[in-house]
C-alpha cells in the first residue's frame, strides 16, 4: 500500500484504560413482506446488520473500523449512540450499561458520546443559520449561561477553523468541507469524550479530505479525544488508527494494531482487503481480483464461518462451525479455524502460511 499524504502528525498515543467495552451486541431489521409472502402469510424476514459484535475501545486511541459496504459498521456506529437500539448483547461505558440507560443519564451519555455523520448537509437543519445550530445545542444541554453563549459559538468556529461571520451562514453557503467542520463543532460544543466518525469524509475531495482529517488529529491531541473512525479508505485508517476492526457481514473478524494489521494480516479477508488496495506505482498492481464470489446475502449468512463461500482457504469444519473472536498475540484477535483448528491436512490452493499473501507496503 503506497503512502498517504492525509496525515501530517501521527495519532496521540493510546492508553490500556477500556472506556467503552461492546459485547455480544446484535441487531436486525425486518424487512417488508412481499404481495405473495403475505398472500402465503410466511413468518417475517430479518436481515441481521451485526452478529455477536465483540470489541473494546481504550481511552484515547483512535480505534479504525473498516470492511465492505453493508458489513454492519455504519449500524455498529449507530448502536452505541442509540440512534438503533439493539436487538441484544451489552455496551459498557466506564462501567455503565449504556443499552439500559433513560432518560437523564442517556443524556449524559449522549453528551460524552457524540457521532460526526457522513453527510453533515442532511444533519444539519437547513433553516437554521449556523449560529443557530451551535446554540441550540449549547441551550438544550445547559452548556453555558445564556449571555456566554455567543462566544462559545465563535470559541467553536475557531476551533474548527471558521471565521466568526460563518455564524451568520446557511448551511448550503458552505462547501462539503466546510460543512463538515460545521457538523464536528456542533459535536464539539457538548464536549464530548469520544466521538465516533462514520465515513467522516468519503463524501469529500482528497484536498479536503486531508483538511479535515488533519483538523481531527489536531483536536484529538489538543481535547484529548477518544475517537471510532469508520471507514473503507484503508489509507485513512492506517494513518489515523492505533487499532483496526475489521468486520464482514455483521460480525468482526480481526482486530489488531495498525502496523500488526497492515504488516501481517491474519484472516484471510483482512488479507484480501489489503491486497485489493489501489497502488500508484505500476509495478506493484494487482490485475487478479483479490476475492472470488460475491458478498453473500444479510438475508442468507453462510452456516459456520460467513466468509468460508470466498475463502482460498476454507475446509470442512468452516462449514458447520463459527469461529470465535481468539487471541494470537497481545497485538492481534482473528477469528478463524486456520489459526486456532488448523485441518489436519493442507487445504488445496491454500499457502503454507495464510499470512502469506501478496500486500503492498
Amino acid at each position: 500500500m503506497s503512502a498517504s499524504p492525509l496525515s501530517i502528525h501521527g495519532p496521540l498515543q493510546s492508553s490500556s484504560e477500556v472506556l467503552m467495552d461492546i459485547r455480544n451486541l446484535t441487531k436486525t431489521f425486518p424487512v417488508r413482506h412481499s404481495l405473495l409472502e403475505r398472500w402465503r402469510q410466511q413468518p417475517m424476514r430479518k436481515v441481521r446488520a451485526l452478529s455477536d459484535v465483540n470489541l473494546d475501545v481504550r481511552k484515547g486511541e483512535t480505534l479504525g473500523i473498516v470492511g465492505e459496504s453493508g458489513c454492519g459498521k455504519s449500524t455498529l456506529a449507530r448502536c452505541l449512540v442509540r440512534l438503533y437500539e439493539a436487538d441484544s448483547g451489552s455496551v459498557s461505558y466506564q462501567g455503565q450499561d449504556v443499552l439500559a440507560l433513560r432518560g437523564a443519564h442517556l443524556r449524559d451519555y449522549n453528551r460524552r458520546v457524540q457521532m460526526i455523520f457522513q453527510d453533515p448537509f442532511s444533519s444539519l437543519n437547513p433553516r437554521m443559520t449556523v449560529r443557530q445550530v451551535l446554540r441550540e445545542v449549547l441551550s438544550v444541554h445547559r452548556m453555558r449561561p445564556k449571555d456566554q453563549l455567543d462566544a462559545r459559538v465563535r470559541e467553536l468556529l475557531e476551533l474548527v477553523g471558521l471565521p466568526a461571520e460563518a455564524a451568520q451562514r446557511y448551511p448550503h453557503e458552505f462547501s462539503g468541507g466546510q460543512r463538515q467542520r460545521i457538523g464536528i463543532a456542533r459535536a464539539l460544543a457538548l464536549e464530548p469524550e469520544c466521538l465516533i466518525a462514520d465515513e467522516l469524509v468519503s463524501a469529500l475531495d482528497v484536498s479536503v479530505q486531508a483538511q479535515v482529517v488533519n483538523l481531527l488529529l489536531e483536536l484529538q491531541e489538543r481535547l484529548k479525544l477518544t475517537v471510532l473512525f469508520v471507514a473503507h479508505d484503508l489509507r485513512l485508517v492506517r494513518h489515523l488508527s492505533h487499532r483496526v476492526a475489521v468486520m464482514y457481514l455483521g460480525r468482526v473478524v480481526e482486530v489488531a494494531t495498525t502496523d500488526a494489521l497492515f504488516e501481517q494480516p491474519l484472516h484471510p479477508y483482512t488479507q484480501a482487503l489489503l491486497a485489493a488496495a489501489p497502488d500508484l506505482d505500476p509495478q506493484q498492481r494487482v490485475t487478479t481480483p483479490a476475492l472470488q464470489g460475491e458478498l453473500p446475502s444479510p438475508l442468507h449468512v453462510p452456516s459456520g464461518c460467513p466468509f468460508r463461500t470466498r475463502c482460498p482457504h476454507a475446509f470442512d469444519r468452516c462449514a458447520t462451525e463459527r469461529p470465535d473472536l481468539t487471541p494470537t498475540s497481545s497485538e492481534q484477535t482473528v477469528a478463524c479455524h486456520l489459526y486456532t483448528h488448523p485441518p489436519e491436512h493442507p487445504v488445496r490452493g491454500a499457502s503454507a502460511e495464510p499470512h502469506n499473501v501478496r500486500r503492498h507496503a
